[in-house]
């Protein structure tokens, strides 16, 4: 028998079985084949030049290695075949998975990133945004953190930036979502350019970070800087439901946590600012801009291609309606782009978002009992009076503010009060009613309590009044809060 450069592993593991505890004793990184699906994915395909790349061991060493364990367990001669052959690039997608996988665990493991690099030209040589996109979901859904797969997400981007360079960028027609979302990123970069160079004048005569010159076009950035929320909004709340829906979860939870970091470091400068801290700010503030810039890269190389690939138009159509409601960051769309079907037309979510026998709502759908259950644990007492002065419904939580009965239900409001405070009721709902108000409030002390009570009319999508809406709370505590809490604090 002869072993060489492209003898494949697979091949000799079935015949020589002993040959996988004595690989796994050569290098750690060879205990893992004993896991039978790297075995039948990278093991079926790889040949004995990639397996010494993989375990970082030199060809020839590795050759010689197995043909002496051979002779001593199996009594056999081998022949070896050194050679210099080029490895050849593993071909399945779920061998490819494999390698992209234990690159990334090299890494989180404190591998080197150019021998990682070395390896993926040799064993992959080219990536698709998509097949990134699912390796990190895999990593998630076999057990990695999410959080230590965000923390070493640019690391990624790293070993796989030549590849993902070499392909297109994607594109759209203006009014496209898409479109807008990649116009937003280059607003953004505008403004990321104007507060770097803030940031490098912001200096003393002394050459020490001072914001005397500047304070006014820092403050002005940093204003622009947070509309950046409505990008990332429509990222969250239209983007990654319907990636999810198509069974892509991994890239969104990343991503999501990243803007969560960059809408800390915007109130972190932003408060750095207004207290003076020039120095600290220039830190932060460059820092922001670093992290920022990485998120549109990962945005226009990953995510946007993936999009495009994973969505259909009727998916867009339902992104372009949603992204109307949250607002565009620096931006006006284009108008060329028109959906092929408006998302009345469109056929309902995934059947998992709407609960069998549920109330279809302007924005969701719950069943009847959903219904009550969030009405009564509300922080508020509610009660609807309808356009008829008719009392149809109040919230019977757990702690009332002021006692209600059923008895009330199907009476006139009128006829719910006390004589002396009827002329005021009225007056309330002959505003309402005429279109003079929308809001009345009131607050008073009972009980040593701090009581906000306040009425809002109702009305329908043609501006008909339809009802009133009596909301009460109990505000002692939430006057005593100062400061802030991000934080759970149980205790």
């Amino acid at each position: 028998m002869k072993i060489g450069p492209q003898s494949k592993l697979d091949e000799l593991l079935k015949r020589y079985p002993f040959l996988l505890d004595h690989l796994a004793g050569l290098s750690p990184r060879f205990a893992r084949l004993r896991n039978p699906v790297l075995r039948k994915t990278i093991g079926k395909v790889a040949t004995l030049h990639q397996v010494a790349g993989f375990g970082d061991i030199p060809l020839p060493e590795l050759l010689l290695k197995i043909r002496a364990e051979i002779k001593r367990s199996a009594g056999e001669d081998v022949e070896v075949e050194p050679g210099s052959a080029a490895p050849a690039p593993v071909e399945t997608k779920d061998a490819r998975q494999e390698v992209l996988k234990d690159i990334i665990r090299e890494l989180h493991e404190g591998g080197n990133l150019d021998e990682q690099k070395r390896r993926f030209a040799e064993l992959i040589k080219d990536v698709s945004p998509t097949e990134i996109s699912e390796m990190e979901q895999k990593l998630i859904e076999e057990g990695m953190p999410e959080t230590e797969v965000k923390r070493l997400c640019d690391v990624h981007v790293q070993v796989f930036k030549e590849s993902l360079e070499g392909q297109p960028l994607p594109s759209a027609v203006p009014g496209h979502p898409l479109h807008t979302l990649t116009e937003e990123n280059r607003a953004l970069e505008k403004i990321l350019a104007r507060l770097n160079g803030l940031l490098d004048r912001a200096k003393s005569d002394d050459g020490g970070p001072a914001l005397a010159g500047v304070r006014d076009e820092v403050k002005s950035a940093l204003e622009d800087l947070a509309q950046v929320e409505k990008h990332y909004l429509k990222k969250e709340n239209q983007l990654f439901p319907l990636l999810e829906s198509k069974g892509v979860s991994g890239p969104s939870k990343v991503m999501w946590a990243i803007h969560d970091d960059i809408r800390m470091m915007i109130r972190e400068s932003r408060r750095l600012f207004a207290e003076g801290k020039a120095a600290e700010l220039v830190k932060m503030g460059r820092r922001l801009a670093e992290v920022m810039a990485d998120m549109v890269y990962k945005e226009e190389r990953i995510l946007f291609p993936m999009s495009l690939e994973t969505l259909d138009e009727k998916d867009w159509a339902r992104v372009k309606t949603g992204e109307e409601e949250i607002g565009y960051a620096w931006v006006t769309p284009g108008s060329e782009w028109k959906p092929a079907a408006s998302v009345d037309e469109l056929p309902p979510m995934p059947e998992y978002r709407r609960p069998a026998a549920a109330l279809e709502l302007d924005t969701g759908a719950l069943t009847p009992e959903q219904v009550n259950f969030l009405l009564k644990n509300l922080p508020v007492d509610v009660t609807f009076v309808d356009e008829a002065d008719t009392v149809r419904y109040f919230s019977a939580g757990a702690e009332r503010i002021f006692p209600r009965s059923a008895g009330i239900i199907g009476r006139k409001v009128q006829d719910c009060h006390p004589p002396d405070s009827v002329h005021m009721v009225n007056r309330i709902l002959e505003a309402f009613r005429k279109g003079e108000r929308q809001v009345a409030e009131f607050w008073i002390q009972s009980g040593g309590r701090f009581i906000h009570i306040r009425y809002f009319a109702v009305r329908d999508a043609a501006g008909r009044y339809k009802g009133c809406l009596e909301v009460s709370q109990d505000a002692t505590t939430i006057r005593r809060l100062q400061g802030e809490q991000r934080l759970l604090d149980w205790k």
